[in-house]
């Protein structure tokens, strides 16, 4: 019994047409069902129930795919594994994250990486996060990172930081003079925020529903850099991570505010395709981002 040979059934269980896989293989229908004739025999069972329409695996052939399936994702793992044993020219892993995390939390992540593997390219590239989501289903990036990360059963999601989140505002705000700050305090300031379509914004209206606050929106962005710059400028205050406003706070440009209510977070998360062929390297620094080298 050979790999193909399990490839062409798990192919022909999931179209459940002789015709589309034989296609698909480029073989003729009889071929195909030569093949599925001869796992029958040696098997001794019926896998497919031809009388129906459409086409029925039978229990026996389902619980045939499933262990075909298995062995067919295997070997393919292996062959990535030993290719990217031998494609030492080809060494680089592509990484999209969304701005802030990409700026601010990676770099430490990157030079760590680099003490084990110098001659690997960690390429950053920085996007929303529905771009991401579809790169990383796409297969045209190796590893999304996101904000407050979505469950898809398509993806492999990783825990990654929970981000402190803070009261940014401008040093000549009245609140600027506050060491910490009632939540309630914000309750309609002139508010700028994120994009309705941002998950970081989802997750900040929560927070305020919580505490039954409304504030004024008069801006509304899809980026953190952008707001930033609203707020030092004066034009209102806003909810950010604290990670993300270090040099600002460093220049003196904004303040940031630890609310005395309780401790607010920004979850973030490492979404990677499902059976997703990656390097050694690349799962190495996926050990990395999720806080263990071993």
């Amino acid at each position: 019994m050979h790999i193909d040979t399990l490839k062409i059934f798990c192919d022909l269980a999931e179209l459940l047409s002789f015709s589309k896989t034989a296609e698909k293989h480029f073989l003729s229908q009889s071929a195909v069902s030569q093949q599925l004739a001869q796992l029958e025999l040696i098997h001794k069972t019926q896998l497919l129930d031809r009388k129906k329409r459409p086409l029925e695996l039978t229990p026996a052939g389902r619980l045939f795919y499933d262990a075909s399936k298995d062995m067919v994702e295997r070997y393919e793992q292996l062959k990535s594994e030993l290719n990217s044993l031998q494609k030492s020219s080809e060494k680089r892993i592509n990484v999209a994250a969304i701005y802030s995390i990409g700026m601010h939390s990676l770099p430490d992540y990157v030079k760590k990486f680099m003490v084990k593997y110098p001659d690997v390219n960690v390429h950053i590239e920085y996007f929303g996060a529905s771009r991401i989501y579809e790169m990383v289903l796409a297969g045209d990036v190796d590893i999304g990172l996101v904000a407050v990360p979505k469950r898809d059963k398509r993806l492999e999601v990783y825990d990654f930081e929970n981000e402190p989140l803070v009261l940014a505002c401008s040093s000549r705000h009245p609140l600027a003079q506050e060491s910490e700050v009632d939540i309630h305090k914000i309750q309609f300031e002139r508010f700028i925020g994120f994009e309705g379509n941002v998950p970081t914004r989802l997750w900040i209206d929560n927070i305020l529903s919580n505490y039954n606050i409304k504030v004024r929106p008069v801006m509304e962005f899809d980026n953190i850099e952008t707001i930033k710059r609203a707020v030092e400028i004066n034009s209102g205050v806003s909810i950010l991570p604290e990670s993300a406003i270090l040099q600002e706070v460093s220049d003196g440009v904004i303040k940031a505010i630890n609310f005395s209510n309780e401790k607010f977070y920004r979850p973030t998360g490492i979404i990677i395709r499902k059976n997703k062929m990656l390097s050694l390297a690349g799962r190495y620094f996926i050990k990395l981002l999720r806080g263990s080298s071993e």
